[in-house]
């Protein structure tokens, strides 16, 4: 994409490329944040490669349940079922199927939120761009305005209680769109009046992303279902899950083959899962992500007001997810180019053009925010002289 680089390796917040460039990695879309080829992650995936890499799913595997275990045991209280999946939107689809098995079939999610490409996550995912190819997409599908509690009301109100809501604690894809406080608690108390299952996508936020274990924490918010990926994966094997609690899950407890998929629980994604959830922690990688994220935020937002007042629209974010929005589009592709140059690698937003987002490993040094924030400083520096 940038000027033809090719990825050659990565370490901790570090990625190489095959001519031998060194980035700074803040990138990834949430991937990373135990950092690259984290050893005790390498090991244990390494460890069970030698023993065990796929299962014959005829048997019970251990794997699973230790995975399981490690999972359940930093989840909000209550979600102690787990199905383990490849990516966050079949986890997505795991959660419309549990909604579904439970009989609720009109579908609510919100405008901008983005919960995964297949056909049935697509549905929810509220831009026309990646829907329209694919019409019809499921029935029964509303979206809604982020951060606006009366708008849901009136659509929960409208049918009789059959309803699924599915949301983010923060919108990534949207922007990283930070809703007003009390948002997801209010959120969670209308479900319950109108007795609608409450899904709450966790796949970029969850596992320390926002400064907390989860948004839902934060929000002291507990779903029917839970939705992680990108960061379970300690940036080693891809893996995901849904995390519902014993009533939501019923319907595959009662017929385990209701919802299968032949690589789910394989040993050795459940081997990263169990480590990754051990070395955030061991390491102490929630309470970083906090502190790191704030000081970034505050660094960011001087950086954006000293160098680009006409620029930069706004700087927000929460714990390690922070959103520049430029005021336009063109610009913040010019602001990615321009970090490339300096050798730091962030995304751009999917359902959000003018915001580039940064998603920095929890396990960055003191060193290397000194090199974030002095690129930042010199990207929009040279843009300023440009616009």
């Amino acid at each position: 994409m940038f000027g033809g680089l090719v990825e050659q390796s990565a370490s901790g917040s570090r990625v190489t490329t095959t001519d031998g460039q060194e980035f700074l990695n803040c990138g990834g879309y949430g991937v990373f944040f135990a950092g690259a080829g984290h050893p005790r992650i390498v090991a244990a995936v390494q460890r069970q490669v030698e023993k065990q890499a796929l299962s014959t799913r005829l048997f019970l595997d251990p794997e699973v349940g230790r995975a399981a275990q490690a999972l359940t045991s930093v989840a909000p209280a209550g979600l102690d079922r787990v199905h383990f999946s490849g990516s966050g939107t079949e986890a997505t689809e795991t959660a419309v199927k549990l909604a579904r098995a439970h009989g609720k079939r009109r579908l609510i999610s919100m405008e901008n939120g983005y919960h995964g490409k297949t056909a049935g996550a697509l549905s929810l995912t509220a831009n026309s761009f990646y829907q329209d190819p694919f019409r019809p997409l499921l029935p029964d599908v509303v979206h809604v305005p982020f951060g606006d509690p009366g708008v849901l009301a009136e659509a929960l109100g409208s049918g009789g209680g059959d309803a699924c809501v599915v949301l983010e604690p923060v919108q990534s894809e949207a922007g990283v769109i930070v809703p007003p406080p009390g948002y997801l608690k209010e959120v969670a108390a209308l479900c319950r009046e109108h007795n609608a299952f409450l899904v709450v996508d966790e796949v970029m936020t969850g596992l320390g992303r926002l400064g907390a274990w989860w948004g839902c924490d934060l929000a002291q918010v507990r779903p029917d279902v839970l939705l992680i990926g990108k960061a379970l994966s300690g940036g080693v094997v891809p893996v995901s899950a849904a995390l519902a609690t014993q009533e939501a899950f019923a319907p595959f407890d009662s017929d385990p083959f209701l919802h299968t998929s032949t690589y789910s629980g394989a040993p050795i994604a459940m081997a990263a899962a169990r480590a990754t959830v051990e070395v955030i922690r061991d390491e102490g990688l929630v309470d970083r992500a906090a502190e790191t994220g704030a000081r970034l935020l505050e660094a960011l937002r001087a950086i954006a007001t000293a160098q680009a007042p006409g620029l930069v629209r706004e700087v927000r974010g929460a714990g390690l997810l922070i959103g520049i929005e430029l005021v336009d589009a063109s610009q913040a592709g010019e602001l990615l180019l321009e970090l490339v140059d300096r050798h730091v690698v962030v995304n751009h937003s999917l359902n959000a053009h003018p915001v580039v987002r940064l998603t920095p490993p929890a396990v960055i040094t003191p060193d290397e925010e000194a090199r974030l924030l002095e690129a930042v400083d010199g990207a929009l520096s040279a843009m300023a002289r440009k616009f």
